[in-house]
């Protein structure tokens, strides 16, 4: 595997298993930052693996998956995932309401 891909995948291997440390501990808000972190960079594994190129510095899951020409093959629910989880980069950085995110 090239060394941008391989960058990008252990990356994306790492935010996953935080964001299951984080499920664990019931930091909920920071689940879904790090889910959005973890499928953010798949999707520049996943360009980078068919362009050759450095992926394009975005954090818009939508963008980078119709970048990559496989946001149509997404069902419906991948869609509507991706959507929920979009805004999660920066309201777990600069919540609102961080009390509705630490619910149980």
């Amino acid at each position: 595997m090239d060394k941008k891909v391989t960058y990008w995948v252990e990356l994306s291997e790492y935010d996953i298993e935080t964001a299951a440390a984080m499920l664990q501990s019931k930091r909920y808000l920071y689940v879904g930052f790090m889910a959005h972190q973890a499928i953010e960079k798949i999707l520049k594994a996943y360009l980078a693996n068919m362009t050759g190129e450095a992926p394009p510095f975005s954090h818009s899951l939508s963008f980078l998956a119709k970048k990559g020409g496989i946001y149509t093959s997404f069902s419906e629910a991948q869609k509507d995932f991706i959507d929920m989880l979009e805004p999660m980069n920066i309201e777990a950085r600069y919540p609102g309401n961080k009390i509705s995110y630490c619910r149980v």
